[in-house]
């Protein structure tokens, strides 16, 4: 898993988990997407949120078939809670205006984004944003 800075070796890697990490983990057990939904399962992972983030997640998870929030809401911890302000006028350069969340809050924590979204990752210049595959190395 990629390494973040200066941070304590026991304590867990913070990220931002984009929703199509959870689907993607959801349907392909053997992906990156579930390694690192696996990972804030064992708690090497904190997983960084808010109530807009969480809200869409959970809206899209249990809008597919065979996927549900009720196997990941447990995951979403106090400790990785974010209760401000996202600055989404900070993120306009995000074409999709449902992705400009995640990206806010990764502006507002610092943690990096995990997405598959190639919008997101087309502004890998502007943002701390991984793909599944390149964030996870084991």
């Amino acid at each position: 898993m990629r390494q973040g800075g200066d941070r304590d070796a026991d304590s867990p890697v913070r990220a931002i988990l984009d929703t199509n990490v959870f689907v993607g983990g959801g349907f392909n057990r053997g992906s990156a997407s579930a390694r690192l939904v696996k990972a804030a399962r064992d708690g090497r992972l904190l997983l960084v949120w808010d109530p807009s983030t969480r809200g869409e997640i959970e809206r899209i998870l249990n809008k597919i078939p065979r996927l549900s929030f009720a196997a990941v809401a447990d995951l979403f911890l106090p400790a990785g809670a974010f209760d401000g302000d996202l600055d989404l006028a900070a993120v306009s350069f995000v074409e999709d205006a449902e992705d400009r969340k995640f990206a806010a809050l990764s502006l507002a924590t610092g943690a990096p984004l995990v997405s598959s979204d190639d919008d997101l990752l087309s502004h890998a210049d502007k943002l701390d944003v991984w793909k599944p595959s390149a964030f996870w190395s084991s």
